[in-house]
């Protein structure tokens, strides 16, 4: 579909937006295109989904949901087919306010969170009741799927480690133990992809999107990654703050399945640990399998952030099997460029 066309089709629903003008959005790994539509009258998002993704198709019932719900998102203007329109937030998101001083940043960190506590505290029963098809909900299987993930693609794609040393990592008891814990947890709600690229800001306030992945899980897994981003860096003291913050929250409804801050610092860095491996696993499929090499950059801060939150796990919960590859890392090059396609 030609951009002129783009335009035909966006001004027959949207017929304020004649005279538009499309500017594409970069939108990381996602496998829909992104124009922002401007014309005199106004400006939207349009969004085609190309089909190769089940859950994109999900994105605009699960918008009015949770629009209704009271949750940030943005409001949907129209839909034909594959293409949508939505509301226009604007270009900034959470991510480009990382090097504005701590002062500026918190109340946005903090808007963000009171957003998130209001998606966890949505009831099963409301959420039945819409009728809205959600993705299946983490368990067992797909937190071992995330581990798998990582070894695959990052321990064996990225760095290109012999099988021998990652093919028995997500069979090993440590991380068996691990995903059969976090899926015996009570879950809630959750974003799914809760980091600070998908959070825009518009005055003042935090907006969330690409939430197509929505589904059931425990709210420190979108706790840690927002707090363990590996595109953005926050201080000991900022993540401390954020933490308590998130945890006072629980008056709302939003506290997660442990009862006490200990219990729940637990979980947050069990989910870390998972999240960032998941993240790791996708920085290398994408930048190998997809072409988009811009990904490998973000591969040596969550290597930190991994390393930290691998750091911070009960005693009962030890990974060390992992620690030690990790730390191998750091010796061990890149895979290189010419297996890019």
């Amino acid at each position: 579909m030609t951009p002129e066309e783009l335009v035909s089709r966006t001004v027959a629903r949207l017929p304020h937006l004649a005279g538009a003008s499309l500017t594409p959005i970069e939108k990381g790994g996602s496998a829909r295109s992104f124009h922002r539509v401007s014309a005199p009258g106004g400006s939207a998002v349009l969004v085609r989904d190309f089909g190769e993704r089940e859950e994109n198709g999900h994105y605009a019932a699960l918008a009015g949901f949770l629009g209704a719900q009271g949750v940030p998102v943005p409001a949907v203007l129209a839909k034909e087919g594959s293409l949508l329109w939505l509301e226009d937030l604007g270009e900034s998101d959470l991510c480009s306010f990382r090097n504005e001083p701590w002062e500026i940043r918190r109340p946005l960190y903090e808007s963000t969170l009171r957003g998130a506590a209001t998606l966890h505290a949505i009831p099963d029963t409301t959420a039945a009741a819409s009728g809205i098809r959600f993705q299946a909900p983490f368990d067992e299987a797909l937190y071992r799927w995330e581990q798998g993930y990582f070894a695959e693609h990052c321990l064996g794609g990225v760095f290109g480690l012999p099988e021998t040393r990652w093919k028995s990592l997500p069979e090993s008891d440590p991380m068996r133990g691990m995903a059969r814990r976090l899926a015996s947890l009570p879950r809630s709600f959750v974003h799914r992809d809760f980091q600070s690229q998908n959070i825009i800001i518009r005055e003042g306030e935090a907006r969330f999107i690409d939430f197509q992945g929505m589904r059931h899980g425990l709210p420190q897994y979108d706790l840690a990654s927002l707090l363990c981003d590996p595109y953005v860096t926050l201080s000991l003291e900022e993540r401390e703050h954020l933490l308590g913050y998130h945890h006072a929250l629980g008056a709302c409804g939003a506290r997660g399945p442990g009862e006490d801050r200990e219990e729940s610092d637990r979980i947050f860095w069990q989910c870390a640990a998972q999240r960032l491996m998941q993240a790791l696993g996708a920085y290398g499929f994408l930048s190998i399998h997809r072409g988009k090499k811009a990904f490998r950059a973000h591969v040596a801060p969550a290597l930190t952030n991994l390393r930290e939150a691998l750091s911070r796990l009960h005693s009962d919960d030890r990974l060390d099997e992992v620690s030690a590859l990790i730390e191998d890392l750091e010796d061990a090059p890149p895979a290189p460029t010419s297996h890019l396609p």
